[in-house]
């Protein structure tokens, strides 16, 4: 088995400036999508649409500027509301609190489609081509995000086997048992993986809302793939079914994903 090697956060510090190395994965992910984005704009329907509704660079980075604000106000509200609601009807103003940590994907994902509502209601964009649009981009910031995890030496994985030869010690977790590195499956799941096979679905022109659909069944199947070896929340445990929150958040993004995918039409229709 492994130990995890214990990595500063601080990836440069110049007198009071110090410069996190998770703060570096966020930048990773901005510019990753930027570059994807910007390939996107070369696939069909985007490349082909002229005139007032034309896809442009300016888009893409409307899309990023959005898609943050949404990302971090829709996954701090899914957080508290989702995990700790009690503790946070009763301590509204440390919602504001983000430094402390904190933070949903499934409430981020929901922010995301909120700020992408108002992005198409201000560009007159039909919202599943921008849905459509977006999704393939999505996954390398993931990827970026569960780099930091591992990084910070958080969100480790349930026990393992001590056979497991890729089985991790994290003394931050108040053990000495081996672990699965979860933070490494997720990486290879809802980042790489969920990227390789969206990214090439996304490359023919799919009728419109397939391409969201199946990041919303891909993401949904993996993250609750990848929950089976992630340490539930110590405040939370397993639910019902020893289901932990993030299967059950997996659960409706799923049946969306497939409602949505069977629900889509031949483009023009």
């Amino acid at each position: 088995m492994l130990t995890y090697t214990q990595i500063d956060p601080i990836a440069l510090q110049i007198g009071p400036i110090a410069v996190h190395w998770y703060g570096l994965t966020y930048l990773a992910a901005f510019g990753l999508f930027m570059l994807l984005g910007n390939l996107r704009l070369r696939h069909q329907p985007f490349a082909s649409i002229t005139g007032p509704g034309a896809w442009s660079r300016k888009d893409v980075e409307d899309i990023l500027f959005l898609g943050v604000m949404g990302v971090v106000l829709g996954g701090r509200l899914g957080y508290c509301l989702f995990y700790k609601p009690g503790y946070y009807l009763s301590h509204p103003l440390e919602i504001l609190y983000v430094w402390q940590g904190g933070m949903s994907f499934h409430g981020g994902f929901l922010g995301v489609i909120a700020a992408m509502c108002w992005f198409a209601h201000s560009r007159r964009k039909p919202f599943w081509q921008v849905m459509d649009f977006v999704a393939p981009c999505v996954p390398t910031g993931l990827a970026a995000g569960r780099v930091g995890n591992y990084i910070n030496g958080e969100l480790w994985g349930r026990f393992a086997s001590p056979d497991l030869p890729w089985g991790m010690v994290f003394p931050q977790s108040g053990s000495m048992l081996p672990r699965h590195p979860s933070q490494v499956y997720q990486f290879l799941l809802e980042g790489l993986l969920l990227f390789v096979i969206l990214w090439l679905y996304a490359r023919k022109d799919r009728p419109e809302r397939r391409v969201a659909a199946v990041f919303s069944i891909g993401y949904g199947v993996m993250r609750f793939i990848a929950e089976y070896f992630r340490q539930p929340d110590d405040f939370l445990g397993l639910l019902a079914f020893n289901m932990s929150m993030g299967q059950w958040l997996c659960v409706p993004m799923v049946l969306f994903g497939v409602w949505l995918y069977a629900s889509a039409k031949p483009r023009g229709r």
